[in-house]
């Protein structure tokens, strides 16, 4: 099937505060953030898009109880999150993983992430993009034309719903990719370390340990 042939037929549900009762998205479920900035302590959470690999995306629109303020009330998303049975697939997770652990008040875990997993196999190129990743791996094109839109709109256009979709419909197929990498490289187990390590590099991120690092000399 091909890129435009898939999104075509990818469906998008967009939820307002919160996932539904009783949806079940699988035991790996693709997960994306979109804030109104890069600084997790900062920036509030907008969005934040899923997917199980089956063509299927769930948006989950974060709209604060106060003007300008956090006070999210989903539950149901983040006891998915939080769920030690349920394995949270990211790009970038460094990010997502902050970002959520701030704005939800719990710990994202366990965790995979096609960055890094992209950096520890693909040593002979410095592109390691959801992009670049896609175009090259699995031959997809995408889109990202509204990577700086308002996601704090109460409206969100179509054309951001589809971009956000995007970020999370082809992150499944990527990781078996990036996956047989590692292991044919022997460095899975090493990617794992990595992972487990993600929520407690978020914690020191947004207690402003990215700048200078404190693994730096």
């Amino acid at each position: 099937m091909s890129t435009t042939q898939f999104m075509a037929n990818a469906t998008i549900h967009l939820h307002r505060h919160d996932l539904p009762d009783g949806l079940s998205l699988g035991p790996i479920v693709a997960v994306d953030t979109e804030t109104m900035g890069l600084r997790p302590h900062r920036d509030r959470l907008c969005l934040v898009q899923m997917s199980s690999g089956d063509g299927h995306a769930h948006l989950v629109q974060l709209i604060p109880q106060s003007l300008g303020g956090r006070g999210f009330d989903c539950p149901n998303l983040a006891r998915l999150m939080a769920d030690p049975a349920t394995i949270k697939l990211f790009h970038f997770a460094r990010f997502d993983v902050a970002v959520l652990q701030h704005s939800l008040g719990i710990t994202v875990a366990p965790s995979y992430c096609t960055k890094i997993a992209a950096k520890l196999v693909r040593t002979f190129t410095d592109r390691h993009g959801l992009k670049d990743l896609c175009k090259e791996l699995l031959g997809v094109d995408l889109s990202k034309q509204q990577q700086t839109s308002d996601w704090g709109a109460t409206e969100l256009t179509s054309e951001q719903l589809a971009y956000a979709a995007s970020d999370v419909l082809y992150l499944h197929r990527l990781w078996e990719k990036l996956d047989a990498l590692l292991v044919r490289e022997g460095r899975r187990e090493l990617a794992q370390a990595c992972f487990d390590f993600l929520p407690t590099r978020g914690r020191l991120d947004l207690l402003g340990y990215e700048d200078p690092d404190v693994f730096h000399h």
